[in-house]
């Protein structure tokens, strides 16, 4: 019953969605709605995978500095990756959820330097923070709450000095002396010196035309000038005078007229202080942000000053009244019974043998993602779909608590949400390296110019068995039309591990394929490489007159190159020459967009000339489709034979004997 009770300050886990982590929150409030439910106003608390590599970057530098200066003990690997599952990170974000979307408490404690990183592994539901996320202006920030503990937080305390020994240090440096008990004055005395302070205090207000505005009456007046520091002057005055009366009378009242002592509760105005309340009620006592985004005019210590003295206030006490009767109306706890209805990303009934490989539409042989085990009476569906992966019952419940798996893997990043890590698999190469973090616009070109470097894929002696042991798993034809599918190498292995024994007893059957020698192989190669056509030899381009209105820079590697540049004739797409009065395509008046070199292609210009036309009219449908299939392969083109030519007599071209035609 204590389990299902959710109270005010309590950290609880909420779930969004089937197969992501659970929400770390803080309960502020819970407020029934109209229609019966309830629902909780929280505090949000982000995880390592919630923020950005930058700022993961700058968390690490953090806990490596906690390290140093704490003086933690060594970690494995293993804890060190499941200590970042731990860290959480604070914010001032609220939101409101369903209270029925609880799924447990959980303890969140501020990191303090006399903690062992290394206990918060050995306690089940332990979290801690110590750095405050914002999410919108994506920051890190230490938190201010800090509970400043250690050596160099610590005041040094001097060496106690001996009964003989004289103190040799100026007391005037250390300390300001403001009051001395032992002065000739009696406190009758003193106390008349007060009661002339505040009449002249009083009389310096009537004087003043600001405080007859803000202190209309007498009684105002009266009560603003008996304050405390009208009290403090007066006492200050005595010391400076050496607790004169005479000397200090004159110093209350001087020429120019009565001294006029205001503190912070008298100097603000009925608008700064109703502003000042609305500030408080938003961000409590942080008073950087109350005096940054409401009262920039003021400083600090004022802000501070006025918070103090309006404690004391009348209106204080009635806020403080109006909070405790609307505390008393809203909710203060909250029985949520507990979930049992089914995860959607169950792949096994819970009838079923326990470690059972196999459910709907999954593989066999397949283990956990994150402890390897092939046994677990309920199996979690996790990752892609297309992989295939899945969690044990005790995986499944860490990753839906911590945010991560027990061990490091590839594909834990995977699992994120769509806006840090998109599907690249129908991108092209410009945009997949848009897309890089490592890429930026203006290096782009200089990146695809370079050559990249050459790496070699050597397999292990297991993966070459594995391939013929488990291929009705592998499927290595289909894997080859699909390149770009991911392949669980892990369940492989370990299915060819329990098929391994039984497959040794049955010899391998290795067809051996004869290789030609290296001489025949390049002579074939020299057959069957394309011959180069020769570019027409054509006139030079004339020059470019309008060269000033061009682009300033040449051609570059990457650059796109004009059809005139590469030595052809100035023809249209049609194959006419331009006319008279046409315009070429470099003497267009409207603006093109301009082309970045990074995503231009290769400086390729294929020329067709004429005896490429009259071959291409020879070619069948079928060819021309079997030719773009396969380019690297030549193309034989039947020629048809020459048109024989007639014999016909030849007659003379003129004779002088007249033409006679017969009827």
């Amino acid at each position: 019953m204590a389990a299902n009770m959710y109270r005010v300050g309590d950290y609880v886990y909420f779930e969004n969605s089937s197969s992501n982590p659970y929400l770390i929150r803080r309960i502020e409030e819970l407020n029934k709605t109209a229609n019966g439910n309830v629902e909780a106003k929280v505090v949000c608390l982000f995880r390592r995978r919630d923020i950005s590599g930058n700022l993961n970057t700058l968390a690490d530098s953090n806990a490596r500095d906690f390290e140093e200066e704490s003086k933690q003990p060594t970690v494995s690997e293993q804890q060190k990756h499941q200590l970042k599952h731990r860290e959480l990170f604070l914010s001032r974000q609220f939101e409101s959820l369903p209270a029925t979307h609880i799924r447990g408490k959980c303890n969140v404690t501020l990191l303090n330097e006399t903690d062992v990183l290394a206990g918060y592994l050995e306690k089940e539901d332990c979290f801690f923070y110590s750095l405050v996320f914002d999410p919108v202006q994506k920051t890190l920030l230490a938190d201010q709450g800090e509970i400043r503990v250690g050596s160099k937080y610590q005041a040094e305390i001097p060496d106690k000095l001996a009964e003989v020994e004289l103190d040799t240090r100026i007391q005037e440096k250390l300390e300001t002396k403001v009051w001395d008990p032992d002065n000739q004055l009696k406190d009758p005395q003193i106390d008349q010196f007060l009661v002339v302070a505040r009449a002249v205090g009083t009389f310096a207000r009537a004087l003043d035309c600001s405080s007859s505005i803000r202190q209309p009456s007498l009684h105002m007046s009266a009560a603003a000038a008996s304050r405390d520091i009208t009290l403090f002057h007066a006492m200050d005055t005595l010391q400076k005078n050496d607790y004169d009366l005479a000397k200090a009378m004159s110093t209350l009242v001087p020429q120019g007229g009565p001294v006029l002592c205001r503190d912070e509760m008298e100097e603000w105005s009925a608008s700064e202080a109703m502003l000042f309340e609305e500030a408080l009620e938003k961000y409590g006592k942080d008073f950087n942000d109350i005096r940054q985004d409401f009262l920039p005019w003021k400083s600090l210590a004022s802000v501070v000053q006025f918070y103090y003295m309006w404690k004391t206030t009348d209106r204080y006490i009635q806020q403080k009244r109006l909070k405790a009767a609307e505390a008393d109306s809203k909710l203060k706890q909250v029985y949520i019974p507990t979930y049992t209805k089914p995860n959607p990303n169950q792949i096994m009934a819970p009838g079923s043998k326990p470690g059972m490989n196999g459910a709907a539409g999954f593989q066999k042989g397949l283990s956990c993602e994150s402890c390897h085990t092939a046994q677990s009476p309920q199996w979690y569906a996790w990752g892609p779909p297309n992989m295939q992966c899945r969690l044990c019952a005790s995986c499944w419940i860490y990753w839906k608590k911590y945010g991560g798996l027990k061990t490091p893997t590839q594909l834990e990043g995977a699992t994120r949400s769509g806006s840090e890590s998109t599907p690249r698999s129908h991108m092209t190469r410009q945009e997949v390296q848009g897309l890089s973090p490592f890429t930026r616009s203006e290096g782009r070109a200089k990146l695809l110019a370079k050559n990249r470097q050459t790496f070699i894929l050597q397999t292990t002696k297991l993966t070459r068995i594995a391939r013929r042991v488990c291929q009705d798993i592998l499927q290595p034809r289909r894997a080859a039309r699909r390149p770009y599918a991911s392949i669980n190498s892990n369940a492989v292995k370990a299915e060819c591990m329990i098929r391994l024994p039984k497959a040794t007893k049955a010899p391998m059957k290795n067809k051996t394929i004869p290789r030609p020698p290296l001489a025949t192989i390049v002579k074939d190669l020299a057959i069957q490489a394309p011959l180069k056509l020769k570019a027409l030899r054509g006139a030079p381009p004339p020059i470019n007159r309008n060269q000033t209105n061009q682009p300033r820079g040449g051609s570059s590697l990457l650059g796109k190159r004009t059809f005139e540049s590469v030595g052809g004739a100035p023809f249209s797409t049609n194959g006419r020459p331009f006319a008279s009065g046409m315009r070429t395509t470099s003497q267009s008046v409207i603006k093109r967009q301009k082309v970045n070199q990074g995503d231009a292609p290769n400086p390729v210009v294929f020329v067709a000339t004429k005896d490429t036309r009259a071959l291409r009219k020879h070619l069948t449908q079928s060819e021309m489709r079997r030719a773009a299939r396969k380019p690297h392969l030549p193309v034989r083109i039947k020629l048809p034979p020459p048109p024989r030519a007639l014999t016909m007599p030849l007659l003379p071209s003129s004779t002088s004997e007249p033409i006679v035609l017969e009827d």
